[in-house]
Protein backbone atom coordinates (compact mmCIF):
# COMPACT_ATOMS: atom_id res chain seq x y z
CA UNK A 1 0.00 0.00 0.00
CA UNK A 2 1.39 3.58 -0.91
CA UNK A 3 1.65 6.34 1.97
CA UNK A 4 2.52 9.54 1.23
CA UNK A 5 4.11 11.80 4.11
CA UNK A 6 5.83 14.48 5.03
CA UNK A 7 9.78 14.50 5.53
CA UNK A 8 10.89 13.65 9.14
CA UNK A 9 14.49 14.11 10.81
CA UNK A 10 14.98 10.13 10.83
CA UNK A 11 14.16 9.82 7.06
CA UNK A 12 17.25 11.49 5.66
CA UNK A 13 19.33 8.02 5.04
CA UNK A 14 16.24 6.58 3.46
CA UNK A 15 15.65 9.80 1.35
CA UNK A 16 19.26 9.57 0.15
CA UNK A 17 19.70 6.38 -0.69
CA UNK A 18 16.58 6.64 -2.87
CA UNK A 19 18.34 10.16 -4.54
CA UNK A 20 21.31 8.26 -5.35
CA UNK A 21 19.46 5.44 -6.98
CA UNK A 22 17.03 7.81 -9.07
CA UNK A 23 20.67 9.45 -10.42
CA UNK A 24 22.10 6.48 -10.80
CA UNK A 25 19.21 4.62 -13.10
CA UNK A 26 17.89 7.87 -14.47
CA UNK A 27 21.07 9.66 -15.18
CA UNK A 28 22.97 6.76 -16.70
CA UNK A 29 24.36 7.63 -20.05
CA UNK A 30 23.79 11.34 -19.37
CA UNK A 31 26.12 12.24 -15.96
CA UNK A 32 29.85 11.18 -15.87
CA UNK A 33 30.21 7.27 -14.89
CA UNK A 34 32.60 7.86 -12.15
CA UNK A 35 30.30 10.93 -10.70
CA UNK A 36 27.04 8.82 -10.34
CA UNK A 37 29.87 5.51 -8.89
CA UNK A 38 31.02 7.94 -6.43
CA UNK A 39 27.69 9.01 -4.82
CA UNK A 40 27.68 8.55 -1.15
CA UNK A 41 24.63 8.11 0.99
CA UNK A 42 25.89 9.09 4.02
CA UNK A 43 27.47 11.90 3.04
CA UNK A 44 23.95 13.29 1.11
CA UNK A 45 21.85 11.96 3.98
CA UNK A 46 24.65 14.51 6.56
CA UNK A 47 23.45 17.16 4.23
CA UNK A 48 19.89 17.05 4.15
CA UNK A 49 20.20 17.04 8.08
CA UNK A 50 22.75 20.19 7.92
CA UNK A 51 20.38 21.88 5.67
CA UNK A 52 17.12 21.24 8.46
CA UNK A 53 15.20 19.85 5.01
CA UNK A 54 12.77 18.03 7.97
CA UNK A 55 12.24 21.29 9.84
CA UNK A 56 8.65 22.50 9.59
CA UNK A 57 10.16 26.28 9.03
CA UNK A 58 12.32 25.02 5.86
CA UNK A 59 11.41 27.24 2.81
CA UNK A 60 10.81 23.51 0.68
CA UNK A 61 8.69 20.58 1.84
CA UNK A 62 9.78 17.39 1.08
CA UNK A 63 7.65 14.05 0.98
CA UNK A 64 8.52 10.50 1.31
CA UNK A 65 6.67 8.12 -0.64
CA UNK A 66 6.35 4.75 1.38
CA UNK A 67 4.87 0.94 -0.07
CA UNK A 68 4.55 -1.22 2.40
CA UNK A 69 6.08 0.87 4.87
CA UNK A 70 9.45 0.96 2.81
CA UNK A 71 11.17 4.06 1.06
CA UNK A 72 9.64 4.30 -2.74
CA UNK A 73 10.46 7.86 -3.45
CA UNK A 74 10.00 11.18 -2.24
CA UNK A 75 9.77 15.07 -3.71
CA UNK A 76 10.71 18.28 -2.82
CA UNK A 77 8.79 21.64 -3.92
CA UNK A 78 8.43 24.83 -2.45
CA UNK A 79 9.45 28.83 -3.78
CA UNK A 80 10.60 29.18 -7.35
CA UNK A 81 14.97 29.34 -6.93
CA UNK A 82 15.65 32.33 -8.85
CA UNK A 83 19.27 31.06 -11.09
CA UNK A 84 18.38 27.72 -9.13
CA UNK A 85 19.78 30.04 -6.17
CA UNK A 86 18.07 28.65 -3.03
CA UNK A 87 18.97 31.88 -1.10
CA UNK A 88 17.04 33.43 -3.66
CA UNK A 89 13.69 32.69 -3.72
CA UNK A 90 10.54 34.32 -6.41
CA UNK A 91 7.53 33.89 -4.27
CA UNK A 92 5.18 34.15 -7.43
CA UNK A 93 5.84 30.80 -8.55
CA UNK A 94 6.23 27.83 -7.16
CA UNK A 95 8.60 25.01 -7.76
CA UNK A 96 9.15 20.99 -7.60
CA UNK A 97 12.85 20.62 -7.29
CA UNK A 98 12.75 17.36 -7.43
CA UNK A 99 10.98 14.10 -7.79
CA UNK A 100 13.09 10.56 -6.96
CA UNK A 101 11.11 7.12 -7.04
CA UNK A 102 13.20 4.15 -6.63
CA UNK A 103 14.04 2.31 -10.51
CA UNK A 104 11.79 -1.39 -9.10
CA UNK A 105 8.89 0.89 -8.97
CA UNK A 106 8.93 3.09 -12.10
CA UNK A 107 6.12 2.98 -13.89
CA UNK A 108 4.04 1.58 -10.63
CA UNK A 109 2.36 5.34 -10.45
CA UNK A 110 4.60 6.44 -7.28
CA UNK A 111 5.98 8.57 -8.95
CA UNK A 112 2.40 10.26 -10.33
CA UNK A 113 1.22 10.13 -6.84
CA UNK A 114 4.24 11.83 -5.60
CA UNK A 115 3.84 14.83 -8.04
CA UNK A 116 0.15 15.39 -7.61
CA UNK A 117 1.18 15.54 -4.06
CA UNK A 118 3.50 17.97 -4.57
CA UNK A 119 1.22 20.11 -7.22
CA UNK A 120 -1.28 19.95 -4.40
CA UNK A 121 1.05 21.27 -2.19
CA UNK A 122 1.85 24.28 -3.85
CA UNK A 123 -1.84 25.17 -4.73
CA UNK A 124 -2.25 24.96 -0.93
CA UNK A 125 0.06 27.88 -1.30
CA UNK A 126 -1.65 29.81 -3.05
CA UNK A 127 0.96 29.47 -6.06
CA UNK A 128 -1.04 29.11 -9.91
CA UNK A 129 1.84 28.85 -11.73
CA UNK A 130 5.01 26.12 -10.92
CA UNK A 131 8.49 25.34 -12.78
CA UNK A 132 10.48 21.96 -12.83
CA UNK A 133 14.27 22.01 -14.22
CA UNK A 134 15.11 18.66 -16.37
CA UNK A 135 17.94 17.63 -17.64
CA UNK A 136 17.88 18.24 -21.66
CA UNK A 137 18.49 14.48 -21.84
CA UNK A 138 16.66 13.43 -19.61
CA UNK A 139 13.89 12.01 -22.35
CA UNK A 140 11.88 9.80 -19.68
CA UNK A 141 11.76 12.71 -17.61
CA UNK A 142 10.68 15.18 -19.67
CA UNK A 143 7.94 12.55 -20.89
CA UNK A 144 6.58 12.74 -17.41
CA UNK A 145 6.29 15.96 -17.39
CA UNK A 146 4.88 16.27 -20.47
CA UNK A 147 2.14 13.99 -19.66
CA UNK A 148 1.42 15.47 -16.68
CA UNK A 149 0.58 18.72 -18.69
CA UNK A 150 3.73 20.65 -18.00
CA UNK A 151 6.05 22.40 -21.84
CA UNK A 152 9.09 23.53 -21.80
CA UNK A 153 8.89 27.32 -21.75
CA UNK A 154 12.40 28.10 -23.53
CA UNK A 155 14.16 28.92 -20.53
CA UNK A 156 18.08 26.77 -20.67
CA UNK A 157 20.22 26.45 -17.71
CA UNK A 158 23.55 24.75 -17.37
CA UNK A 159 23.70 22.48 -14.36
CA UNK A 160 27.60 22.25 -13.22
CA UNK A 161 28.72 18.59 -12.42
CA UNK A 162 32.39 18.61 -10.42
CA UNK A 163 34.36 15.74 -11.53
CA UNK A 164 36.98 13.78 -8.93
CA UNK A 165 40.58 15.14 -9.19
CA UNK A 166 40.03 19.12 -9.77
CA UNK A 167 39.58 18.47 -13.71
CA UNK A 168 37.44 20.76 -15.36
CA UNK A 169 33.53 20.22 -14.88
CA UNK A 170 31.20 18.54 -17.47
CA UNK A 171 28.14 20.90 -18.05
CA UNK A 172 24.19 19.72 -18.75
CA UNK A 173 21.93 21.63 -20.32
CA UNK A 174 18.52 21.79 -18.72
CA UNK A 175 15.29 23.13 -19.54
CA UNK A 176 12.81 24.70 -17.64
CA UNK A 177 9.08 23.16 -17.80
CA UNK A 178 6.23 25.04 -16.57
CA UNK A 179 2.37 24.35 -15.39
CA UNK A 180 -0.73 25.87 -14.06
CA UNK A 181 -2.27 25.01 -10.86
CA UNK A 182 -6.15 25.27 -10.43
CA UNK A 183 -7.44 28.43 -8.80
Amino acid sequence: MLTIRREEPDDAEAIARVHIHGWQAGYAGIMPAEVLARLNPVAWAQRRRDVGTAHPEHPFTTLLAEVDGLPAGFTTFGPYRNNQDRDDLDPAYGEVLAIYVEPARWGDGTAQALFAAARDGLAANSWREYRVWVLADNLRARRFYERAGLSADGERSRYRVPLAGGGPPVHLDELRYTGRLPG
